[in-house]
């Protein structure tokens, strides 16, 4: 019987208690309020850290695309590649060194 005893005292909301925590309402609705911003923030942090990873795959991505473009246009660049588009305008490489043309000015 006594085990019986102290466990409902334990459980037991007596006139204390109920005073107690009607004494420090607010203080209880302030623990309230800090556990709701804490939760808050904790699922703000936990969006940021998903779009900064979602950032850095993109930024991967476009990093890997603006090399590939780069590869291309330096292919691109080469002269026997230019040589070769430019050969149905019926342009051709030059074989011949280019000459200089000098003007003599009469004083």
């Amino acid at each position: 019987m006594a085990g019986k005893k102290n466990i409902k005292s334990i459980f037991d909301i007596g006139f204390w208690t109920s005073t107690l925590v009607m004494n420090n309402l607010v203080f209880v609705f302030f623990l309230g309020f800090l556990t709701m911003v804490y939760i808050a923030n904790a699922h703000y942090a936990e969006r940021n850290v998903r779009e900064i990873q979602t950032l850095q795959k993109e930024l991967k991505e476009m990093r890997w695309y603006y090399m590939s473009l780069q590869s291309e246009n330096m292919y691109n660049a080469k002269r026997s590649e230019v040589a070769k588009r430019v050969k149905d305008n019926g342009l051709r490489i030059q074989t011949k060194a280019p000459k200089r043309v000098l003007i003599k000015e009469d004083n």
